[in-house]
């Protein structure tokens, strides 16, 4: 009898909590239309120009409503803005991830500007960046990202008028898994730099450099061998290499942490993952010794604003980063053979620190869009 009031009573609060959350339907029909119009932050004119036409400017407003939406997450608590803020170059300012809630993850969030140039795709390179579909489908459903159902997430936005309509706007079609992973990437797409003080410099401005950053230019393209890696328009090779890293302490000294980690090589049939103590990086593609440890090659554009640094967040400056390479990188069986000591005074650093942050020009604001509240449709209106 006591386990049947105990029933009752649990179901009795959880139509009280749906109650509470959910706005009725008709109530939420009265609600204003989802704004289409392309978004600020993606009409900067680029530092390049953007590959292919110009999407639909109702395709990217919508793609931006869903990127700061989270019922897109498993619990409808965590949305692609929780770990990529737009205040913090699309990052969150954060050594290690935070993840999906009790799965906390185990490498630093990237910038997600620039997107559209990119090769690859993670700190291993497990996706093309031509794919980037596949990895806001990946984003939305790993455990340790958003830990979603893609078509519980569609469900959800069907109960909402205003995605209905914006859907149909956009697509031509109500809400589906592969347009809604279509809206998000149109969107990322479009979130680029504009011209730095190096492009300016570049374009014939000698005055955009500082003598110091100018210094650092040189250094950079020649005795400290940075361009060796670090070149083109987004200055990565889009390739992977071992530096050394120092492993973060924190992966290992949060058990939750450890065990996203293990669960995460063990999908990936790394043998021994119960006992790894450092992170096999794109060894995870290959299976291929000397790839253990090495990763992508970070594009350094807008590196002022994206600290901590490297895949593990271990750095916090950028002076400690040229501190690091100036000391020939860290210490590794197979590291790179292109890092070696650096005779580099305090001086050369700074300047190479000046000329970094010649790299960051200015960062569109991107506000948070007011999305529509959590609701369900009444049992039985199938309209």
């Amino acid at each position: 009898m006591q386990r049947k009031y105990h029933y009752a009573a649990v179901l009795g609060f959880c139509l009280v909590s749906l109650l509470l959350a959910y706005r009725p339907w008709a109530a939420q029909a009265t609600l204003p239309a989802l704004s289409l119009e392309a978004p600020a932050e993606t009409l900067v004119i680029p530092f390049i120009p953007l590959p292919g036409e110009a999407p639909p400017a109702a395709r990217v407003a919508l793609g931006k409503y869903l990127f700061f939406d989270e019922r897109l997450s498993g619990d409808a608590t965590t949305s692609c803005a929780s770990c990529h803020l737009p205040e913090r170059a699309w990052t969150d300012g954060q050594p290690l991830s935070a993840g999906y809630p009790n799965t906390p993850y185990f490498r630093n969030t990237p910038t997600l500007l620039n997107l559209a140039f990119q090769a690859n795709l993670y700190w291993d390179g497990r996706l093309s960046g031509g794919d980037l579909e596949s990895a806001v489908r990946d984003h939305l459903t790993e455990a340790h990202f958003m830990n979603a159902d893609g078509q519980l997430v569609v469900e959800r936005l069907k109960q909402v008028p205003q995605y209905e309509t914006a859907f149909r706007e956009a697509f031509g079609s109500g809400p589906s898994f592969g347009n809604l992973l279509s809206a998000v990437s149109t969107y990322l797409r479009r979130l680029v730099s504009t011209a730095s003080p190096y492009d300016r410099y570049l374009a014939g401005e000698p005055s955009a450099l500082s003598s110091e950053a100018v210094r650092g230019l040189a250094l950079f393209n020649g005795r400290a061998g940075c361009a060796q890696c670090h070149s083109g328009p987004l200055l990565s090779d889009s390739q992977f290499h071992n530096l050394g890293v120092p492993q973060n302490p924190l992966v290992f000294a949060e058990p939750l942490r450890h065990v996203t980690f293990r669960r995460f090589f063990r999908g990936f049939g790394v043998v021994g993952y119960r006992d790894l103590r450092e992170d096999p990086g794109a060894f995870i593609l290959t299976q291929q010794m000397e790839d253990w440890g090495t990763f992508r090659t970070a594009p350094l554009r807008e590196v002022c604003y994206t600290a901590p640094y490297m895949h593990n967040g271990i750095f916090t400056t950028l002076e400690e980063v040229v501190a690091f390479y100036h000391q020939g990188g860290g210490d590794a069986p197979n590291k790179d053979p292109l890092l070696a000591p650096l005779a580099l005074s305090e001086s050369d650093q700074a300047d190479l620190v000046a000329f970094l942050k010649s790299l960051c020009g200015e960062l569109a604001p991107a506000s948070w869009p007011e999305v529509p509240p959590y609701q369900l449709r009444p049992l039985g209106d199938n309209s």
